[in-house]
């Protein structure tokens, strides 16, 4: 990649491939727990046949079985690979570096991509130690940053729901999607002189609570195992990796503010999270400021492609203008031509109702309706009596937890998935939803 101090934002031209039309539980990377046949004995099973996109790769078996060493309660792995995948990336910055302070930042991006492959932390700081230089292929993906901290390759899920309001494994199906050689921008330059001590120190702002807190229990779970997994190696500078973990509530409160201010009171060298756009956009000036790394597994708003960051802001989840390509495709791919949006406030929302809308059209669709949401909002009825005057033969929701009541209005009004093809998106396509529901949450 190109050192410059200017960024620009390229445009994406998504390649898009079916990777596969239907993969069985063996390798699906979704699970529906233990609770799915009670869920059926209480539902009538309305969100049977919606479907959605997000980040994810088949995960192997034993990559789960280990998650679930870390939580056995875990019944959903969303962005668990992207954590334990940041992690396992800063820790070979560091390595390579021989240091803790900001300037392993510079070594991020490199780290992913132009280099011997390799996909384990022991493997990869072996060869830094021989003076190779490497390409990181982790659990979620073979990663290859672009010059400002993000993805150039995805892989999505598309996810469906079963006749018990929970994922359906054996309909996962993924789609690749790559951006261009144009969005490959150049290398943003590292601001800052932070030292550091030696230790490498690792917080995180996670969804403890929160419109986001169905997406907690995988990210710990991938925060905690990367940490094993590298301590179990030796650690990193000759010392065990310290990890910190912290709640960072949603954009309706100042947790994740008061988060990071414990954690850099702790001299913690990297944040892991948030797992909301809005959240991190709350954070980010805070602790680029303090010349710590802030790295998301989940963060997918098109505005962090061109934030001022100071070159410390990374993510291992694609940007929301791959999604809306991806969600686009699956939609129309399934015969759509006229579709709702619904959309929160908020820069995840309205970015990817955005580029959504832009792909439906270029795939000859048409957006009868795109309805922006108060994403503190508790009662929808307006949106969907809206949503249902105009209509559509699809809708898309693009929300958190509050797409349950959004849901439970379409089915109470007549327009639910049984009905009408319903769409979501990775902000809700989670066994939570489908609990969250059946509570009449």
């Amino acid at each position: 990649m190109k050192k410059s101090t200017v960024r620009r934002v390229a445009a994406l031209a998504i390649g898009l491939a079916l990777v596969a039309s239907a993969c069985g539980s063996d390798d699906a990377s979704t699970d529906t727990g233990s609770d799915t046949t009670a869920a059926a004995s209480t539902s009538n099973g309305e969100l049977e046949g919606m479907k959605g996109t997000t980040p994810l790769v088949a995960l192997s078996d034993d990559f789960k079985a280990r998650l679930k060493e870390m939580d056995p309660a875990l019944d959903d792995y969303s962005y668990a690979a992207e954590t334990y995948d940041s992690i396992t990336v800063i820790a070979l910055a560091v390595t390579k570096a021989k240091s803790d302070g900001v300037e392993y930042a510079k070594e991020i991006n490199g780290i992913t991509r132009d280099g011997e492959k390799c996909t384990e932390f022991k493997a990869c700081a072996d060869l830094i130690a021989a003076g190779t230089d490497i390409d990181y292929d982790g659990v979620s993906g073979p990663l290859e940053f672009s010059g400002n901290g993000e993805p150039l390759k995805a892989s999505y899920g598309v996810l469906v729901f079963g006749a018990d309001n929970r994922l359906a494994d054996d309909k996962t199906t993924y789609i690749e999607a790559a951006a261009p050689a144009d969005a490959d921008v150049p290398q943003v330059d590292v601001e800052g002189t932070r030292a550091g001590d030696g230790v490498l120190t690792i917080g995180s702002i996670l969804p403890q609570t929160g419109s986001l807190a169905f997406l907690g229990p995988p990210e710990f779970a991938g925060f905690d195992l990367a940490i094993k997994d590298i301590n179990d190696a030796g650690g990193v500078l000759g010392k065990p990796v310290v990890g910190i973990k912290g709640d960072s509530g949603d954009a309706t409160t100042d947790t994740a503010s008061k988060t990071v201010d414990a954690q850099l009171s702790q001299n913690v060298d990297a944040i892991i999270g948030a797992a909301s756009s809005g959240v991190s956009l709350t954070v980010i000036d805070k602790i680029t400021a303090a010349g710590v790394v802030q790295f998301s597994p989940a963060n997918t708003s098109k505005k962090l492609s061109s934030y001022a960051d100071k070159g410390l802001y990374f993510r291992s989840a694609p940007s929301d203008i791959v999604q809306g390509a991806v969600l686009a495709k699956v939609i129309t791919d399934d015969g759509a031509a006229n579709v709702a949006i619904i959309a929160r406030n908020d820069a995840y929302g309205t970015g990817l109702a955005e580029d959504l809308q832009k792909n439906l059209e270029a795939n000859g669709a048409k957006v009868v309706i795109s309805k922006i949401y108060d994403e503190k909002a508790t009662t929808f009825d307006a949106e969907v009596d809206a949503i249902k005057a105009a209509a559509p033969d699809a809708v898309a929701i693009i929300g958190f937890e509050e797409s349950s009541k959004i849901l439970a209005t379409m089915v109470e009004k007549g327009v639910g998935p049984k009905t009408i093809k319903v769409y979501g998106c990775d902000g809700n396509m989670g066994n939570g939803l489908g609990k969250s529901f059946d509570a009449g949450e």
